[in-house]
């Protein structure tokens, strides 16, 4: 069982991380900040984004970071002069956005969708691709409440966190980028999520009554976790040899509704937290191995 370390406080709600250029990048919720951590805890703020929550990262082929501005339902990229501008059209989606990953081919994946509540059956949610080509199309639906995605090193396969009904779903890609063969990878409560060499995915989630991170085979097998004090949003696997993983976590009670704790995140103490831990299987696939 890794042990964490604290790198950072004084987040809001840090999401999305990601391991880039040998630092860790994740997004401050409610603070409208994009940081970058080293493995000591300093940081840097490399921009501000036209959002406060949701909002989420990822990297083009040729390096340009991409934002997802959530509630604005649109997709930037960052200019060489550090402007941001909308890289595709996706207001044709059916929806609001929420979490992005690029593959291995420049494939862009964002997913989303409107009225996102836990009760059973409920899953408005969508992914949708955009091709190198620029075309923008929705390639799966009926997700209930998506969230961290990774794909496979070979660009094989897409798997996302549906996080209202406690499962990682895998789907086959297609050559044009598109999904297929629907399938439950695992039987877990997942946020977002990282890969590593052996296909299991790192997910935030509960062990015994306890946040941590779990590493997770497919079927269901829990292989590995790192404990939290605090609920996690987020995970990330990198640093020098890939085996530095990163977990985002703050002070967040489920009973208490979205509205409720975002109030208290925003306007009170900052909670947000960020820890590493060494494990022992490096990192593979798409985000993080860059």
């Amino acid at each position: 069982m890794p042990q964490p370390r604290l790198i950072a406080t004084d987040l809001v709600i840090g999401e999305s991380a990601r391991w880039h250029d040998g630092r860790l990048w994740l997004s401050n919720w409610g603070a409208a900040e994009i940081l970058a951590f080293d493995l000591d805890g300093n940081r840097e703020l490399i921009t501000r984004v036209p959002t406060t929550i949701p909002f989420s990262i990822d990297w083009l082929p040729s390096g340009q970071l991409l934002v997802v501005a959530g509630n604005e339902q649109r997709l930037l990229r960052q200019e060489a002069d550090g402007s941001l501008v909308d890289h595709a059209d996706l207001s044709g989606l059916p929806g609001g956005l929420n979490e992005i990953v690029v593959d291995g081919r420049g494939t862009i994946y964002v997913n989303g969708g409107e009225d996102f509540h836990p009760d059973e059956g409920a899953a408005p949610g969508f992914i949708a691709a955009i091709t190198p080509d620029g075309t923008v199309r929705q390639v799966a639906d009926q997700i209930a409440f998506p969230n961290g995605m990774a794909v496979t090193e070979d660009n094989s396969t897409l798997i996302i966190a549906e996080s209202f009904a406690s499962k990682l779903t895998a789907f086959d890609i297609s050559d044009d980028g598109g999904l297929g063969n629907r399938r439950t990878f695992s039987e877990v409560l997942a946020d977002g999520i990282c890969m590593d060499a052996e296909g299991a995915v790192w997910t935030p989630s509960w062990y015994d009554d306890g946040p941590c991170c779990l590493r997770v085979a497919e079927g269901g097998e829990v292989l590995d976790r790192s404990p939290l004090e605090q609920a996690g949003f987020a995970c990330a696997r990198g640093g020098p040899d890939g085996r530095t993983l990163a977990m985002l976590s703050a002070d967040w009670h489920m009973a208490e509704g979205f509205e409720v704790n975002l109030e208290r995140l925003t306007t009170g103490p900052h909670t947000g937290q960020l820890h590493t831990a060494t494990v022992t299987v490096p990192s593979a696939g798409w985000p993080n191995h860059r």
